[in-house]
């Protein structure tokens, strides 16, 4: 079972899940605008990913700048706070695959949770 943090309003994430689904995997959708993940959840995905909150950010979008969010002295669970309560910050699609995660950047990377 693949569990894919999608937006569907992105190409990416589309892409990405249209992949997985040629590929005939179980895929649990995740539609993580609508349904963010809890804090706990967005620091074991950051864990999975080997990656710090800074690196799933999206940087570009208006919220990172207005809450300051390039502030380096910004604690862990403050930045993983913000994402949570503006999930539109989180880079999308992370799909996870039991103890494995990868963002769909580019969209063929989801196909790698397949190969093991």
């Amino acid at each position: 079972m693949i569990r894919l943090y999608h937006n569907p309003k992105c190409s990416k994430s589309r892409a990405a899940l249209a992949l997985l689904e040629e590929a005939g995997a179980e895929i649990e959708v995740v539609e993580y605008l609508k349904h963010p993940p809890s804090p706990e959840e967005l620091d074991q995905l950051l864990n999975l990913l080997g990656m710090e909150p800074r690196e799933l950010m999206r940087k570009k979008e208006e919220e990172y700048a207005d809450l300051y969010l390039d502030d380096i002295t910004l604690e862990r669970k403050h930045l993983i706070t913000a994402m949570v309560d503006n999930p539109n910050l989180i880079e999308r699609p992370i799909a996870v695959r039991g103890n494995k995660a990868v963002i769909g950047r580019p969209p063929e990377q989801v196909l790698n949770l397949l190969r093991d």
